[in-house]
């Protein structure tokens, strides 16, 4: 007998409504034959992931699609996630992390990395600031990671996604800095000296990062910058969608 399936969408969580409110938005556009509820990691009373996992337990659920909504798989709550799932055997912030004991089978998807649909909305914030692609150079920046595998990934993401965002942008060039380490002023200033410069956040929603901290870090600098992140772009529920569909197919 085929198990009754259930989506968990996990988000990092926000103690603003409105970033809350952006992902609701998002996850309720989605069109799937499956019950799905959201979850966060923290910050949102009521609908942390142990409370989404007993609310689909409820319904009956006894096989979850736990997808994490989130930029890269260079992040270290993909792991915290994967460890309170029992997905992952072990994590270096596993004393401070519960288990969540269920029943049910989980799936584990990927997050967003460079998927077609992501890479979609990068070029197009990209366009958006755009005059003349041939003379400009796209500066990609991402929440990074100190150290580790983790900083490896991220590495690797950002030199795809560069590689891409100028091939199919016909930009004269593209590049890339991160928060984590502080290497963003550094390399945007690097490009800024000869080309206009468009900078586009690796973000899932507008906050602190894209408003303060970035804007912070590329101070004195010249550049193109709008803010805007992958939400409310409908792919991002496009990507949900795909990434559901082929763990429902599985």
């Amino acid at each position: 007998m085929t198990k009754k399936t259930g989506v968990l969408i996990i988000g990092h969580g926000s103690s603003n409504p409105s970033w809350v409110q952006l992902v609701d938005e998002a996850v309720a556009q989605l069109d799937l034959p499956v019950p799905v509820v959201a979850s966060f990691l923290e910050l949102v009373e009521g609908r942390l992931i142990a409370d989404g996992v007993r609310q689909l337990e409820h319904e009956g659920v006894e096989r979850i699609i736990a997808v994490p909504l989130f930029v890269a798989s260079g992040s270290t709550h993909i792991d915290e996630i994967g460890y309170m799932l029992g997905v992952h055997q072990g994590t270096e912030l596993e004393e401070e992390l519960e288990r969540i004991e269920t029943k049910a089978e989980i799936v584990y998807c990927s997050p967003m990395d460079d998927h077609p649909l992501i890479e979609e909305i990068l070029l197009e914030r990209a366009r958006e600031l755009s005059t003349d692609p041939s003379s400009e150079v796209v500066v990609l920046v991402g929440h990074g990671a100190d150290e580790g595998p983790n900083h490896l990934r991220w590495e690797q993401l950002l030199r795809r996604l560069s590689v891409a965002i100028r091939k199919r942008g016909g930009f004269k060039g593209a590049t890339y800095g991160t928060l984590h380490p502080d290497n963003l002023h550094q390399r945007a200033r690097a490009v800024t000296r000869k080309n206009r410069v468009l900078v586009v956040p690796l973000f899932l929603s507008e906050g602190y990062f894209t408003k303060q901290v970035i804007p912070s870090r590329l101070e004195g600098l010249s550049y193109a910058y709008s803010g805007k992140t992958y939400l409310p772009h409908p792919h991002v529920t496009h990507w949900m969608e795909d990434v559901i569909k082929r763990a429902l197919q599985a």
